[in-house]
Parts: structure tokens; sequence; C-alpha cells
């Protein structure tokens, strides 16, 4: 399948249906259609074509999500670029994937500006000012020429989180994003037609998701960020079935004085991702929403859908347990393999802890330009993530932490995702962090930052005591700090590498 074809089987089940809805304006899937292949058009007339770089530099809006599936339609290569990335590492984005193309919302025009004199070659196009777009474009009624089917072409170049060090370019081919969604049909069934509410910045998984959905007609709403108020009044308003956040956005609608006051009946699936989720509020999340929790666990490697642990099964697990499963990532999902391995490659087993390794065609083709970088996470055909987990006997697969997240101190090795998870248990704490610290005795000392929430405070010491309790002295946090906001990612991923660095200072080496 060609990465367009999933939103054309959507505009051909139901061209009146809204494909797209952001605020008063509605897109219907015929529209779309049109003008997907006009920007298409303009695109292959100005010179694009296979592996032309191509960046999206705007906020949630429905002309940006037009000009994706525009540049997928032609035959490009989508290049996401983050608007809560700085500007020179924006710059550095476009040098590093050869993007010879820029389309831009006005809100960053300076920013805009600086990429233009910065990168040599780069057009620049204002997608917000009607006029140009509208110079731009091909005439009403053009079509673009069908693509050749070929799983291997380039169809995008995303950036890496960024949580652990310098962005990478991971590039996707036409056969990622059919397995991406061979898995999300085959684990996310739905007979209704959806209504999926992007809310996270579009410009990663929240937007990716979309393509899958698509391709059955789903109506695509879209606001401007992850509000949690404005994200509650929109699945009711909407009648949204299904959405995706990160942990973080959802404890801040747990924490919401109006969380329980709108109706969530609609919802099929409200999926999870992008870091671990504690299991005590998983467990109030169900008690909200209703059994919809859905957590999928991949990265920009190997997105999305490596794994999956669906309704279904929290439902059972609450019900029947243990209880501790819902700490799991769920297990392979269908078109994929896992292992876990130890240092030396071999499978590691039951209850071991090795890193977690896949294969499949959902694996990224590698890091643009960056062998050595492709060749550090690729053994034998095996994608590997630097995620530390293990696998139970029942195939379900737990994360514990990155590589180099793992804290030891005084010869013990302690997973820092363990430690959070039972500081989120505690009910002030909104979310955390758990570092390693310099410690000239223990070489280093375990410590928590948290993020409480509105209106709760807490000592810290009963965060070091609830963690003695539940794991022992070793694994406790030896200082906690309260900090009135943790450091995020445009995923609302919390940027731990941030927090680290600030107690890592002026040091010669970083364990």
């Amino acid at each position: 399948m060609r990465a367009i074809d999933y939103f054309d089987r959507g505009a051909r089940l139901a061209p009146s249906r809204a494909a797209f809805v952001k605020d008063d304006d509605i897109v219907s899937y015929a529209e779309a259609a049109s003008l997907t292949n006009r920007i298409a058009v303009a695109l292959l007339e100005g010179g694009a074509g296979p592996n032309t770089k191509v960046a999206v530099y705007s906020p949630n809006r429905i002309d940006a999500f037009l000009i994706v599936l525009g540049v997928l339609r032609a035959g490009a290569v989508w290049v996401p670029i983050n608007i809560r990335n700085g500007v020179e590492e924006n710059i550095q984005v476009l040098r590093n994937t050869e993007c010879t193309w820029l389309f831009y919302h006005g809100v960053f025009e300076a920013a805009a500006d600086a990429m233009r004199a910065a990168v040599s070659d780069i057009r620049a196009i204002r997608l917000d000012a009607d006029d140009e777009m509208a110079r731009w474009m091909a005439a009403p009624g053009a079509v673009a020429p069908a693509l050749p089917l070929n799983p291997d072409r380039l169809c995008a170049v995303l950036s890496t989180g960024g949580t652990t060090g310098h962005p990478k370019g991971v590039m996707w081919r036409d056969a990622t994003l059919e397995a991406m969604t061979a898995n999300f049909w085959a684990h996310l069934p739905c007979e209704q037609p959806p209504v999926y509410l992007i809310a996270a910045p579009m410009t990663h998984a929240a937007g990716v998701i979309a393509l899958p959905l698509m391709a059955v007609g789903a109506t695509v709403v879209i606001l401007d960020r992850a509000d949690p108020l404005t994200i509650m009044q929109a699945i009711q308003h909407h009648r949204i079935t299904h959405l995706f956040l990160p942990p973080t956005v959802i404890y801040m609608m747990l924490a919401h004085a109006r969380v329980r006051q709108f109706d969530y009946s609609s919802l099929a699936y409200f999926i999870y991702s992008a870091a671990p989720m504690a299991a005590a509020k998983i467990k109030e999340a169900v008690s909200v929403f209703g059994p919809v929790m859905a957590q999928a666990y991949g990265q920009a490697e190997f997105p999305l859908m490596g794994t999956f642990l669906s309704p279904r099964e929290h439902a059972q697990i609450l019900a029947e347990g243990p209880i501790g499963r819902l700490q799991s990532a769920g297990r392979a999902c269908m078109f994929n393999q896992l292992a876990i391995v130890d240092d030396s490659g071999r499978p590691a087993r039951p209850r071991d802890v090795g890193e977690i390794v896949f294969r499949g065609n959902l694996a990224m083709v590698g890091y643009y330009k960056d062998a050595p970088a492709t060749a550090a996470v690729s053994c034998d055909g095996w994608h590997h993530t630097g995620d530390l987990g293990y696998l139970d006997e029942d195939g379900y697969v737990y994360i514990v932490d990155r590589q180099k997240d793992m804290i030891i101190t005084g010869g013990f090795n302690v997973y820092s995702a363990e430690v959070e998870q039972v500081i989120l248990t505690h009910p002030a704490v909104q979310d955390c962090v758990v570092i390693g610290v310099p410690d000239d005795k223990w070489g280093e000392a375990v410590k928590a930052v948290v993020e409480l929430k509105p209106g709760l405070t807490t000592e810290a010491e009963a965060i070091v005591v609830l963690c003695r309790d539940r794991l022992g002295g070793v694994k406790a946090p030896k200082t906690v700090e309260v900090w009135s906001s943790l450091p995020r990612s445009a995923v609302g991923k919390v940027l731990k590498r941030v927090v680290r660095d600030r107690y890592w200072q002026h040091r010669d080496r970083q364990i």
C-alpha cells in the first residue's frame, strides 16, 4: 500500500463525511481529496518528487494536515517540525534531512525567516496566507498521477524525541505505515465510524494515528493544544470515539475539578503511550472514562504499535488480576516479533531483565545519513530499542527503564521507572522523575523530582517513607525536590535528560 492509500480509501467510502473539523471549519473527504491533489500537483510541478524532503511547521491545523497528505500523494517525504524546538535545533533538522521545501504558519514568521537565511535553497510557503496558497496550488480539478506501488519508498523522516540526546532522523517507508495500519486494525477493531480527537501535537503520534483511522472514513477533530478542560468538553460535544494522549495529560485531566462532569460514553479507545502510566492512575482513569483505556508501546524507530494492552485486558486485569499486570505494556502486536536479550544478545529467561528488541516491517529503514547510529541499534534483523524490560510467562512485556536511565548506587541497579510508579501512587503527586545524582559515597544517589497536583502539598519525607516501605532503603530516594512544573517535550514526555543535566553539570563523567 502507498502512504496516501489509507486516506483515499476513506474518501471512497464516505466522500460527504467530514474528514476534518476544527472550531467552525469542516472539510469533507471529497473536499480534502481535491485539495490534496492540488497540493501534490503543485509540488510535482515545482520539482518535488521521490526523496524530496518537505517540512511542515505549524500548530495543529487542518491546512497543515492537508499539506502532509499532499506530500504523501506526490510521493515526496514528510519532515515534521516540532514547534516547541528552538530555532537552531529546527535549522539543524532541516539541514540534516536535506530539506528543500518548508510550509509554515504565520505565527512562526520570524523563525521561518531565520530558517530561510540559514538553509540554502529552501523554498518557504506560508500556509495560512490564503492569497499565497491560492497562487501556489494547482487549479481546481487537478489530479496527481498515481504512484507506483513501492513498499521501500521513503515517505517520512521524523526526529527522535530527544529525551536522551541529540535528535536523529528516523526514516519511514511505505511498508512502515502499512505495518502500523495492519497492527492498528488487528488490535483496535471498531464497527461505528470513528471520531478521532487530535489534541497532542499532530507532528507526533497523535497525528500519525489519524492515517489508519482515515482508512475507514474517520472524522478527525483538531484542537489547538492538549488543554484538559477543552479535551473533556470536546469528547462530549463531538462524541469522540478514539483519543490518544500521553500519561502526563491524562494525569492533569484526572486532577481537574470538573473531570466527572462530562459524558464520556462515546469513547471506544482512550490510548495512552509515550511513557508508562502508573497502575493507580490507570484504575482511576477506568473509573472516570470507562473500560476504554488502551496502551500502545513503540518509539519513532518502531512506531506506536510495538505492543498493545487492550481495553478488554485492562478490564480483565482489574476484575481478576494479577493487578501487577497493569504495569505491563501488553503483548507484541500481531505483525511484530519481540524478544528480551541479555548483554551478549542471547534470549533472556522469563522475568530476567534485558533489552527489548523488535523485528518486522514496522521497523524504520534507519537513521538518515547516519550509518553508525543505525548500526548501533540494528543487529541480525532486530531493532534494539534501548529500553530495559522483561517478559512474564504469558508474554506480557514490562518496561523497567531506559538503559541510560538505570541508576547504579553502591553497586546496586535501581530502575527509575519502578520508583516512579510508587511515587505516583501518592495522592498529592501529579508527575515525577527519578534520576541518579552524583554522590561521593555511593557513586550515584537516587533522587526524586516531583510536580504536585494543584492546591495540594506534601512533605518530602512522606515520599521517601512511601518508597522505603514499598521498595526498601536502596531504591528509596535519598532526596526529594518539588518543582512547580517538570520540563516536557512536545508530546508531553517529561524530559528526564533536562532534569538530570542540572545535577551533572561540570562533571567529567555522567555516571
